[in-house]
This record gives structure tokens, C-alpha cells and sequence, in this order.
């Protein structure tokens, strides 16, 4: 009897395994050809050919039953970077433009652009892959499908969507290529704050041993210079944003990239934390480890926090083991480096982000 109520239970469960499989794979022929279909000349309109009405009210909300037009030659922004570069405190900025819209980190872009790569270094893989028919050309247009249909529904729509996963950037050029009128932001900080600021706060990073300030710069010296390289290669399309001068002189960087970006320029910019948690304005994630910061002001807090906290033994062989310093025009003999001066309005919100933590919170 219960051998019989097993069997039954097994067809029952194939059977509805089978109809699952059948609705899924009807619903992913009906979007591909949906697809296809917008994909044809006339089929689907750039991003350009909306008016600047249309996407102001479709960025705030107001008229969702619109229609957001999208495809692989919009003006894409990717920000990417080492972790604890300043990646989310450049997206919040951009994020505060009324014609932007960043969002939080996806996770899975980078992972699937890692898995493309992978694909494409072994030679025997891609061997198997041609064979089969899946070519550079079908992976191409499956990657564009999939990244663009994550960077558009993950968020609200707007003018200029953006991308931050800090990782990605290590396949800029590809992602250069398969969308081509997109623009990239990589975040540059002295690896020596970036690796205290990852240990300190135990930010786990696949790879990197938070028990080892000189495995940590190791790595970081490697990621670096692997997505330096490429922005460089691609220099009009990528612009390196050092975090330090971000912070010490915001209006004067943020005009930089707006420009870079061909966005117009608006004040919000510089006063990100006032839109946190606003319609149309900056949404933070609670578990990314950077939102308790970027809920502030722009100020100079963390710039020399890692002062004296890095072991003598790696200080003392800094410019071998991270080379990208000096590249990258950081000094790596110097404990303090001077940074510069920040700007009077930086200063202020400093004073007021101490005072305040100065100040005794009641009971």
C-alpha cells in the first residue's frame, strides 16, 4: 500500500514537473520573439526618441502604465571598482540626479560576466561551445538580453540607467563592446585604505584573506590593475574617479563626470543624502555594508583611518607588494600621505558629523 501511495506521489510530482517545464519554456519562447520582434528596424525606439517629459515622469513614478523603451544602444553608465573604493557613495551621488537612476548592487552581473569569461579563456570550452552552435555572436546577444533585462526591472526607469557592482568592471571592455554608447566610472582609492576599510569591517570578498594585510594588498594590487588597464584602453569611454579628490572637492569632480556622462548638471548631486529613501531619489540597500556611510554627507571621516593599523612588516614592503600605489600617484612610503585640502563645504560636514557623534544620545 504505501509502495503504491510512493508511486503515485512520484508520477504526480514528474507530472507537474513536466507542465512547469512546459509553461517556462513557452513563456521564454513568447519573450524571446517579443524580443525579436522590438529588436527589428522600427520595432523599437532609442532611449532618445522619448520625450524629456515622458522620462522625467515615468523617473518619478507618476505615469508607470508608459511604456520604458530600452535597448543595447542606450547610454549605459557602469561604476565599478576594489570594494571599499567609494563605488557606492559615486552611485548615491549619481543617484540623486533626477535623470539617473543607479539602484543597489545587483550581485549577479558580475558573476555572469566572470562565468563568460571563463568560458571564453578555455580553448577546449569554446571549442565545445562553436560546435554546438553557441557562438561568440549567440553568447553576445544572450549576455546583452540578460544585463539589460537585470540593469532596466531591478529599478525605477530614467533617462540615464546605471550599474554598480564593483567587480564588473574587471570586464570592461567587454562590456564595452557588446554595448557600445556606454560610459564607465572606475573608482580609485589608495589600497591601503581600501584593505583596512575591508578588514575592519569585515566586508567578505571572494578571494581575499581578511586575516592578511599584505594577502589583501596582493589582491587588490591585481584587480586594480586588471580594470585600470582597461580604462585606460578604452579611455573615451571610462573616466578614473580617485575617491580622495571626490571627497575633498565634490562640485568640481562631480561637473567632471556629469560632462563626461554628456548629463546636465544639477545641484542634487551634491547633497545625495538628502534624497535617501525619496521617490525619484536614492535608494539604499539595509545589507550592503557601505549604506551607514553614505546616509551622510560627503566628508573626509575616512580618508586616513587606516593610519598606523597596518602591520610594520608590510609598511615597510608596500611598494612591492602594491606597485599599483605609485602607479595609480599615491606614495607608498608616506603614513599620513597628504591628500590635499577639502573644500569649505567638505570641512563643515565634517565638524558636524563629529560634533554629532560627540554629542550623548539619550538613555
Amino acid at each position: 500500500m504505501i509502495g503504491k501511495l510512493k508511486q503515485n506521489l512520484l508520477v504526480a510530482c514528474l507530472v507537474i514537473s513536466s507542465v512547469t517545464v512546459f509553461y517556462l519554456g513557452r513563456h521564454a519562447m513568447e519573450c524571446h520573439h517579443r524580443f525579436e520582434e522590438r529588436s527589428q528596424p522600427g520595432g523599437i525606439l532609442p532611449l532618445s526618441a522619448l520625450g524629456g517629459s515622458m522620462r522625467t515622469t515615468l523617473r518619478t513614478g507618476q505615469n508607470l502604465s508608459t511604456p520604458f523603451v530600452y535597448n543595447k544602444d542606450m547610454p549605459l553608465i557602469f561604476i565599478g571598482g576594489v570594494p571599499r573604493s567609494g563605488t557606492t557613495l559615486m552611485r548615491a551621488m549619481l543617484d540623486a540626479h533626477p535623470e539617473v537612476r543607479c539602484g543597489e548592487e545587483t550581485r549577479v552581473i558580475p558573476r555572469i560576466l566572470a562565468m563568460k569569461q571563463m568560458w571564453s579563456r578555455s580553448g577546449r570550452e569554446k571549442m565545445r561551445l562553436d560546435e554546438a552552435g553557441v557562438t561568440d555572436e549567440v553568447l553576445d546577444a544572450a549576455m546583452q538580453a540578460f544585463l539589460l533585462e537585470i540593469i532596466v526591472k531591478h529599478g525605477e526607469p530614467a533617462n540615464f540607467l546605471c550599474n554598480k557592482d564593483p567587480f564588473a568592471l574587471k570586464s570592461l571592455s567587454y562590456l564595452a563592446k557588446i554595448f557600445p554608447r556606454a560610459k564607465f566610472v572606475l573608482m580609485i582609492r589608495d589600497g591601503r585604505a581600501s584593505v583596512h576599510s575591508m578588514i575592519s569591517r569585515k566586508v567578505t570578498i571572494a578571494g581575499f584573506d581578511l586575516g592578511s594585510y599584505r594577502d589583501c594588498l596582493t589582491k587588490w594590487n591585481r584587480a586594480i590593475e586588471t580594470m585600470y588597464t582597461q580604462c585606460l584602453e578604452a579611455s573615451d569611454k571610462c573616466l578614473p574617479m580617485h575617491y580622495e579628490q571626490l571627497v575633498l572637492h565634490p562640485e568640481k569632480w562631480m561637473r567632471t563626470l556629469l560632462k563626461f556622462l554628456d548629463i546636465p548638471w544639477n545641484d542634487a548631486v551634491l547633497h545625495h543624502e538628502e534624497l535617501i529613501g525619496k521617490a525619484g531619489g536614492v535608494s539604499l540597500s539595509k545589507v550592503e555594508r557601505s549604506t551607514d556611510q553614505v546616509i551622510k554627507p560627503v566628508n573626509v571621516e575616512a580618508l586616513s583611518k587606516w593610519v598606523g593599523k597596518i602591520p610594520a612588516d608590510v609598511v615597510r614592503d608596500m611598494a612591492v607588494v602594491a606597485p599599483m600605489l605609485s602607479r595609480l600617484g599615491y606614495d607608498p612610503h608616506a603614513n599620513p600621505p597628504n591628500y590635499g585640502q577639502p573644500d569649505p563645504k567638505v570641512l563643515d560636514n565634517t565638524r558636524r558629523i563629529q560634533k554629532s557623534a560627540e554629542r550623548p544620545h539619550p538613555s
